[in-house]
């Protein structure tokens, strides 16, 4: 095992955290999936050879526990994050502080390539507490560790992501499809080509030191969005643009309850598009066609059409 490279992932077993250790795995590394529920982490075992991946328990916000799991690894890759604080783990303890954590601690015990996934808008005057709180995240990042590579994607998307499949519940359940922030832009992308560039930054040292900014090749508005969703679901509803007024006294209830469905800071980053800048995009310097919306999205929404629809796993074509 001495002779195995190493790659430890942090938040190895979120919704990208598994591309990103199918990726690793692919490329032979020993991946350390840690997380704070590493029997999660177990279900991802077959993604590599016996052996190969392996789950371990690790929290951003202690010392020890990160140590442990960054000893020894080649690579280390910091995913987790959180989009909301809670009464356990706040925006600051979380996407600050624990983001210097893990940098400073891979640091220290010389791991020779770091990757960090941060967010596209992240930025010291974002109106959101969630971006500006990432922009503080990448800084801490930076003064222990100048030559990690910042990945900020847009929304990502992908068959357990929590974006279209909530737009896809809503077309289900709900009598017609409430859009806030109809006119925002993003730029959705898929979370196999987001681990594909982890990957790649993981294991190619001269890409180090650098900010990648990702984005789907399709602009969409969230009006766009729900029009989508209702044509890919079948569901003939009417489109509801929420006032921004109502939006701040629904986000302020649903905000309290479990699940925080939407809060007043997601509708702070609504407030801005959320694209890559012209020029400045990261898969267009590593020669990475990404996959679009429209080749990806129709296959897991088909579940919310009438009768539900097909199951198994989405393969990409290219």
């Amino acid at each position: 095992m001495s002779g195995n490279r190493i790659a430890a992932v942090l938040g190895g077993n979120g919704f990208v955290g598994q591309y990103v250790v199918q990726c690793l795995a692919q490329a032979g590394y020993m991946v350390r999936v840690a997380s704070r529920r590493p029997d999660l982490g177990a279900l991802l075992r077959p993604m590599g050879r016996v052996g190969q991946v392996a789950p371990f328990y690790a929290s951003v916000l202690d010392d020890s526990t990160v140590a442990c799991v960054v000893r020894g690894a080649e690579v280390v890759v910091n995913l987790a994050a959180v989009l909301s604080s809670s009464s356990s783990q706040s925006l600051q303890a979380v996407n600050v502080e624990g983001a210097g954590r893990v940098a400073r601690l891979a640091a220290e015990a010389g791991v020779a390539r770091y990757v960090h996934m941060s967010a596209l808008g992240a930025s010291d005057t974002a109106p959101s507490a969630y971006g500006r709180s990432r922009a503080a995240g990448e800084a801490l990042v930076r003064q222990y560790r100048p030559d990690a590579s910042i990945v900020r994607p847009s929304v990502i998307f992908g068959p357990e992501d929590k974006f279209f499949n909530l737009f896809g519940a809503l077309a289900r359940y709900a009598p017609f499809m409430p859009v806030y922030g109809a006119t925002t832009r993003v730029q959705p992308v898929y979370v196999g080509d987001v681990a594909q560039v982890v990957a790649r930054l993981a294991t190619t040292p001269d890409l180090a030191g650098r900010v990648w900014q990702l984005g789907g090749p399709e602009v969409m508005t969230m009006q766009d969005i729900a029009a989508f969703t209702l044509q890919q679901t079948q569901r003939n509803k009417p489109i509801v643009r929420v006032p921004d007024v109502v939006a701040r006294l629904q986000a302020a209830v649903l905000e309290r309850l479990p699940g925080k469905m939407l809060t007043r800071d997601q509708l702070l980053m609504l407030s801005q598009d959320n694209v890559v800048p012209p020029a400045e995009s990261g898969f267009e310097v590593l020669g990475i066609v990404p996959q679009s919306v429209q080749a990806c999205v129709p296959f897991y929404l088909e579940r919310y059409r009438a009768g539900g629809g097909q199951s198994g796993v989405f393969v990409p074509q290219r």
